[in-house]
């Protein structure tokens, strides 16, 4: 189901996990976290679907669940805080996105640390999110000290660091600054062909 959901085959992905949901749910329980696990792979299924308020209840049930089952600072909680927060910005909630965005980073830098991979990934998600809401200064502001951590942290050279010079690029436009982002564009550009 994963796979098929990576592919873009969503309505595979979402009947299989379905299937797979009703059977954990039989064998090991609503709260197991394998099961919660399903819900949230099946929330992220309806999410690529376009199923987008299905995907955000779905992801609020998962929340609650491991927030009550697993704690509120465990690893798979503050994956479905970051979840349901990228789910409300698709469904147009953008300033709840924001929130719950913050919400996570901060919870994130407290257990993970800073430059956890996790942590940096949920800094990138804020900063989309604050796009979305229109503060552009803001997500330039997150984008450049995000490229930075990740130059430090992963290297120039990984495909996360990739990504942020690209998305740096892209706020930089929404910004006004054209000029700067074509030639960070280039730039990524030029590093993605040849890494």
């Amino acid at each position: 189901a994963l796979a098929l959901n990576d592919l873009g085959e969503h309505q595979q992905a979402v009947d299989l996990h379905q299937q797979t949901l009703a059977g954990r749910q039989r064998v090991l329980g609503p709260d197991h976290p394998d099961t919660l696990t399903s819900r949230n792979n099946l929330a992220a299924a309806l999410h690529g679907l376009g199923e987008h308020q299905q995907a955000v209840d779905l992801h609020q049930q998962v929340l609650t669940s491991r927030q009550r089952v697993l704690g509120p600072d465990h690893p798979d909680t503050l994956t479905s805080r970051n979840n349901l927060a990228t789910a409300l910005g698709d469904l147009g909630e953008h300033q709840q996105a924001v929130d719950l965005h913050r919400q996570a980073l901060a919870d994130l830098e407290r257990v993970l640390g800073p430059d956890h991979p996790n942590t940096l990934t949920s800094r990138n998600n804020l900063a989309t999110a604050l796009n979305d809401l229109g503060e552009h200064q803001q997500t330039v502001d997150l984008h450049q000290q995000l490229l930075a951590d990740r130059q430090r942290v992963l290297g120039p050279d990984h495909p996360d660091t990739l990504t942020s010079r690209n998305n740096l690029a892209t706020a930089l436009g929404d910004l006004g600054e054209h000029q700067q982002a074509v030639d960070l564009h280039r730039q990524a550009l030029a590093d993605l062909e040849r890494v």
